[in-house]
């Protein structure tokens, strides 16, 4: 516990916060979740809130010293939302003691160097196991069970099945309910804590589903009449993936789970397609299947995990009622298999079952460090899911796929993990510059999400095109600068920015350009870019065929006025030859966001 102690200053803070009388604290202004056109926005203090945001790593909000250092990183990279993690087994280190001064520590951090929080609830599982429950908890076994591999070794997972893990549940439940009820009681007035992340990558792993005795019962039992009949109202919206296996056995609306959902089929069939090297050996390997994939065992975990989640989080938006999300370890041709990643977690395939039994979850959130960021993120706002990452890359990746996520999916924040960390592997603080751009734009961007005004773009592949319409206009965009023409050889083009710096041994990323979009009027637009873009335009309207660029002016946004700097060359913004119109890289003006005038003529 030493890392635990308090210094003075530290001390004086959790006085600070203790001494908040409840009755003082009002609802007024409490974050929540709205929709806006076809965006849904997080509202604090009533005002649209996007979380320019990153979490902590797994132990760093263990100690508030540790912490001290971090929080001026954090705003010099133009944070306004950290996602710190609140510890079942430090909250609640002896069953029904609880011990807030940790937490207490975070808010006061936070609210001092004026940034939001969303904590991550690190308690039953986390990245799948069940490391961080209090030593309470995991030493008994019997009334706290485990999860069972098919040779019924226990594993270090608590079971979530019905019936069997409901000990584990209501002592989860409970802890959370306390943490949320001193939440409201210490910040239910200033909202430094917008939003929860309830428990962190759940799903089991080694196996495809909790073998134990209770969950072989209930796995051999009927599928609960409550799934059965929201599946049944859904049928027309269901996600394609998911229907497609309950309509390969028949649509039935009853039946024990593999009555319903079949028994299984050969792995070749749906591999994710984005790989041409199926890794089956790999497969095997870890996990001693057969080459099989089961559907059903991933539905029926997602069931129970989906069941278990919602009794927690309701115990807690019972306390304090604030947006909460549960986040993704994403299937991926490396963890093609359910149980080689957490099988039962909210992947997009079983989004539908999650929905049914987790009413009390606002957001199913994937955690995206895949090169197919754009890919996932339209999987994740499929049938009105709002889109968060808690966690992604950063560096310039992560500036690149921030633009896209805002500008093309109302994004409501993207979170970089282990953000403490980036400044030493991105010093050019690309990330910082990007969220430095979005607050910037910040009051645009809240005003037309959801309205068809807004849009982004991320291109990772040379020589990719992205054909994009907004307003009147397709937009056909291409990384760096346009072919060289008649007069143009000699003119040089604008060159990407260093690529990202290789992770866990893989090879170096591709670097990736994203840019995001604002109309403000049926010939003008903002636009901001990570990388050099050339953008050439097609009308959509009837009139004069081409399109022409009227101006380009240089400039940034102060208190939510325009600033205008330069008036751009158009030697230097415009190819006349193509009707190309270039849009430099982030950092290479001390503004980054141009205005853009277009005309038409014959």
């Amino acid at each position: 516990m030493k890392s635990r102690l308090l210094p003075c200053w530290a001390l004086a803070c959790w006085l600070g916060l203790a001494a908040i009388p409840s009755s003082a604290q009002t609802e007024t202004g409490i974050p929540h979740l709205r929709r806006q056109g076809t965006a849904t926005q997080l509202v604090v203090d009533g005002k649209p809130f996007v979380a320019l945001a990153g979490e902590l790593g797994n132990d760093a909000s263990t100690s508030l010293d540790h912490l001290r250092p971090i929080w001026p990183t954090l705003v010099q990279m133009n944070l306004n939302t950290v996602l710190p993690c609140a510890y079942w087994e430090l909250v609640e280190p002896e069953q029904g003691k609880f011990d807030f001064t940790l937490v207490d520590g975070i808010i006061q951090e936070a609210r001092r160097h004026n940034l939001r929080i969303g904590f991550v609830w690190f308690a039953s599982w986390k990245n799948g196991l069940s490391s961080y429950a209090p030593v309470w908890v995991k030493k008994d076994w019997k009334q706290f069970p485990r999860a069972l591999k098919k040779n019924g070794q226990a594993l270090e997972i608590f079971s979530p099945v019905e019936g069997f893990g409901d000990a584990t549940r209501e002592a989860d439940a409970r802890a959370f309910a306390a943490l949320m009820r001193h939440i409201k009681e210490v910040d239910g007035q200033q909202h430094t804590v917008v939003m929860m992340q309830v428990e962190n990558e759940v799903g089991i792993l080694t196996e495809s589903r909790d073998r134990s005795p209770a969950a072989n019962k209930a796995f051999a039992g009927p599928v609960p009449k409550e799934l059965m009949d929201y599946l049944a109202k859904h049928k027309d919206t269901l996600i394609p993936e998911f229907r497609e296996v309950w309509a390969a056995n028949g649509s039935k609306t009853s039946g024990t789970w593999e009555e319903v959902f079949g028994k299984g089929r050969p792995a070749e069939d749906v591999i994710p397609t984005r790989t041409t090297t199926p890794p089956l050996d790999l497969a095997v390997h870890q996990t001693g299947w057969k080459k099989l994939y089961w559907p059903v065992d991933e539905i029926f975990m997602a069931w129970h995990y989906a069941r278990y989640i919602n009794k927690v989080a309701e115990a807690g938006k019972r306390e304090y009622n604030i947006p909460m999300f549960v986040n993704t370890w994403l299937q991926q041709p490396d963890f093609a298999w359910p149980g080689v990643y957490p099988s039962g977690g909210p992947e997009p395939q079983v989004h539908d079952i999650w929905r049914a039994g987790a009413p009390a979850i606002d957001m199913l959130s994937p955690d995206l460090y895949v090169p197919e960021f754009d890919e996932e993120c339209e999987k994740y706002v499929r049938n009105g899911n709002p889109l968060f990452m808690p966690e992604a890359r950063g560096f310039s990746q992560g500036a690149a796929n921030v633009f896209y996520a805002v500008g093309r999916h109302n994004a409501i924040g993207f979170s970089v993990f282990g953000i403490e960390n980036n400044p030493r592997q991105d010093p050019e603080n690309a990330l910082g510059r990007a969220y430095g751009t979005l607050s910037q734009l910040m009051p645009m961007i809240v005003e037309h999400a959801g309205k068809g005004t807004m849009t982004g773009v991320v291109l990772a592949k040379d020589g990719q095109i992205e054909r994009i319409r907004l307003g009147d206009y397709t937009m056909n965009i291409e990384r760096g600068a346009p072919r060289a023409t008649d007069g143009e050889a000699g003119r040089p083009p604008f060159e990407p920015t260093n690529p990202d710096p290789p992770k866990f041994g893989r090879p170096r990323a591709v670097p990736r350009t994203g840019a995001l979009f604002i109309l403000t009027a049926p010939d003008e637009f903002y636009v901001t870019a990570s990388d050099a873009l050339t953008i050439t335009f097609t009308p959509n309207t009837p009139g004069p065929s081409m399109v022409g660029v009227g101006f380009v002016d240089e400039g940034s946004f102060v208190d939510g006025r325009w600033v205008q700097g330069r008036r751009l060359d158009h030697r230097v913004t415009v190819n006349n030859d193509i009707g190309a119109l270039r849009v430099p890289a982030l950092g290479r003006s001390e503004h980054s966001i141009l205005h853009v005038k277009l005309y038409r003529y014959q």
